[in-house]
């Protein structure tokens, strides 16, 4: 007969019943994750970093849960079973709580307050309600009325049907229409008054409201108004009334630098050269969008286009947020991003400029070695987990760079390397600022091969 369970109760004292019980509900959306950011040592510092959280997450991939390696991991440190329903409420992650203990009064603690701190002042902000909607931030869903996409073409989405031959989703390797998947979307080729565009058809994903999709959709073409820049994907017009919100931008000839890197279709490799001018591209891109006020919060090499000239275009608008204090905080109840470029503070929810430097430096990363941000039949999985590698001497930074680069020189790429090491400190205000950054990669771009 099991024991009842009470506040007291020590996570390590569940039985394995209500470990999977719990993972049913927190492994399907990640939301064990929303657990680990909250759990503190008794320092006050938190106790899981964003290297624990991958090797959790690889558990998935061998078939195990998250959540349960997670809590037997916790648990080892006599936490209890109030201290987890305390994080379980915090998240909202009622019925969680409510599974340990059913007769908890979660309502009593659902408006509890819980300080949010910025760098300028602290914000008490109650428990259950839209943290970002206290935030100076111009990125807010706009009302119908507010939208007219002033300064782009309008297509109706028969229209981009028919220019898409259907949206055909073949690859265009293979005679099809379909460039690859961005962020919310597919994005394929088409024809407009004898240009060749990228159409971006958005679609639903699991975890994503119509309503959500459509805000994407606004927040992207709010971004690409606002924002205009020659290392910024150029968008033309937009279609509102079908199916499918679509946006049409230029044409990107090159693809995005993650394929170029991975020699996709047969392309010859990025040289060295080649490779320093699109990083210093890309930094120039983030340095301007920080400039005025805005976060990205999805840098990836997925997201860094190249034209016919392989001039570096920063894409995916459709997560970035304005901010009014660009050296502010921001806490959001939807941590949103990909995984394998997310700084320790992203994945507890904030959104600061300086998640965006990390982001870039797992891009250096790429550049450098020329392998993929994450593969699961690589150990470690995480390229970021390579910079421990190093640092440990388990690997050189010889054996790190690609073997496919003929003209790289040890200086410039252990100068790129330490540059990426500085983006990717896990305390944020030890990483660098864009603006420095990009200053680097050009000194380091001057110096000679």
């Amino acid at each position: 007969m099991s024991k009842t369970i009470t506040p007291s109760t020590y996570v390590r004292n569940l039985n394995h019943g209500m470990f999977r019980k719990l993972a049913d509900f927190l492994d399907p959306q990640e939301d064990w994750k929303k657990i680990a950011v909250n759990i503190q040592k008794p320092s006050g510092e938190p106790r899981y970093n964003q290297f624990h959280l991958r090797r959790f997450e690889q558990q998935a991939a061998i078939g195990k849960s998250p959540t349960s390696e997670l809590l037997y991991d916790w648990g080892t440190t006599n936490c209890t079973v109030g201290d987890l329903v305390d994080i379980l409420v915090q998240n909202q992650l009622l019925s969680s709580a409510s599974l340990l203990l059913p007769g908890f009064p979660v309502d009593a603690v659902k408006e509890a307050p819980v300080a949010i701190r910025d760098s300028q002042e602290a914000q008490t902000i109650p428990v259950g309600r839209t943290v970002e909607s206290y935030a100076p931030d111009s990125t807010t869903q706009p009302e119908e009325e507010d939208f007219d996409g002033q300064g782009f073409s309008r297509f109706s989405f028969q229209e981009l049907r028919k220019l898409t031959c259907n949206f055909d989703e073949r690859p265009v390797s293979k005679g099809g229409n379909k460039l690859g998947e961005g962020g919310f979307g597919v994005v394929y080729r088409a024809c407009i008054d004898k240009k060749v565009v990228a159409v971006k058809k958005l679609t639903m994903i699991s975890d994503l409201s119509l309503e959500e999709l459509k805000l994407q959709f606004k927040q992207e073409i709010q971004a690409m108004k606002m924002l205009k820049h020659e290392n910024l994907v150029e968008m033309i017009g937009f279609s509102y009334d079908g199916d499918h919100p679509c946006l049409v931008f230029d044409y990107m000839s090159n693809g995005s630098l993650l394929d170029r890197l991975a020699c996709l279709d047969g392309t010859p490799p990025l040289p060295w050269s080649k490779r320093c001018s699109i990083a210093v591209g890309t930094a120039r891109g983030i340095e301007y969008l920080h400039t005025n006020h805005h976060i990205h919060r999805d840098i990836k090499s997925g997201n860094i286009l190249l034209d016919k000239m392989f001039v570096a275009k920063i894409s995916d608008f459709g997560l970035s947020r304005a901010s009014a204090k660009l050296t502010s905080t921001v806490m959001t109840e939807t941590i949103v991003g990909t995984t394998a470029y997310m700084s320790p503070e992203a994945l507890r929810g904030e959104i600061t400029p300086k998640s965006d430097i990390f982001s870039f430096g797992v891009v250096l990363l790429e550049i450098i070695s020329g392998h993929p941000p994450v593969d699961e039949n690589r150990d470690p999985k995480f390229l970021v987990s390579w910079k421990d590698e190093i640092e440990d001497e388990e690997i050189s930074l010889e054996e790190f760079v690609d073997k496919k680069i003929k003209d790289w020189d040890f200086s410039s790429v252990e100068n790129m390397y330490f540059l990426a090491s500085q983006c990717l400190n896990e305390r944020k205000n030890k990483r660098p600022e864009m603006k420095e950054v990009h200053e680097q990669l050009e000194d380091i771009q001057a110096t000679p091969s």
